[in-house]
């Protein structure tokens, strides 16, 4: 018996390959970079360096204690000075300053190590992070990328601040007391009284030159002319 046709239940050929292949569609994908990580030493939560900062007044102290705190925070790299802390140039924090790159972290064992004052130490903060390096003191506990401690540098900028506003307000009340009483601020006047008297004579008998006066009573011949002109006025 002939099976009746049944060409219309056949599939096409490229319909029954498609059946047997049990691969899914493919699916577009998200690459997500991963933040750099430094090279050649430790770093800190993938984020930088930690450099610390150790200095002394004298040659007679030890930098030992802040070395080996620092060392135990964690710096790979502990910079020491010898330096008193009202000095202005101190170039080894100045080389640890050139060093730290964005992502590093300062630290000092104590924050009359780093800063001549409160305003020194606030500027030389803002500078770092303006420049993306953080800053911690050990013994105050203070870490400038945690926001608890940029909170605590917010209040130091704020007493920086009211304490040059302070000196300020107390150097002009003391001017104004002293115009006063009479005085007048800056060094005296190399002209006394009898000096200009002197001068008025010669000069107005013709005879001497400004140069001439000038060095005959002892003063620069600008001396000679600005008193001159203001006694003609």
């Amino acid at each position: 018996m002939n099976c009746p046709n049944r060409g219309f239940l056949r599939q096409p050929a490229l319909l029954r390959r498609q059946g047997r292949s049990r691969c899914p569609e493919p699916v577009s994908e998200i690459n997500v970079a991963q933040p750099p990580v430094s090279e050649g030493c430790e770093t800190v939560g993938a984020m930088g360096h930690l450099l610390g900062y150790a200095r002394v007044s004298t040659t007679d102290q030890q930098p030992r204690l802040q070395v080996d705190a620092l060392t135990a925070a964690g710096c790979y790299r502990v910079f020491t000075e010898t330096a008193c802390g009202v000095r202005a140039d101190r170039p080894v924090l100045e080389q640890v300053l050139d060093q730290l790159r964005p992502g590093d972290t300062l630290v000092v064992w104590k924050l009359d190590r780093l800063g001549r004052s409160l305003r020194h130490l606030v500027d030389t903060v803002t500078g770092l992070a303006e420049r993306g390096v953080g800053f911690r003191s050990l013994l105050e506990a203070i870490d400038t990328t945690t926001p608890g401690g940029k909170l605590v540098f917010h209040v130091f900028a704020a007493l920086a601040e009211f304490e040059r506003d302070l000196i300020r307000e107390r150097t002009s009340a003391g001017l104004a007391a002293a115009r006063a009483r009479g005085r007048h601020g800056g060094r005296p006047s190399v002209m006394t009284a009898d000096k200009l008297q002197v001068a008025r004579e010669l000069y107005g008998s013709g005879q001497y030159t400004i140069a001439t006066i000038a060095t005959t009573l002892g003063v620069s011949r600008a001396s000679i002319y600005r008193h001159l002109i203001s006694s003609r006025k």
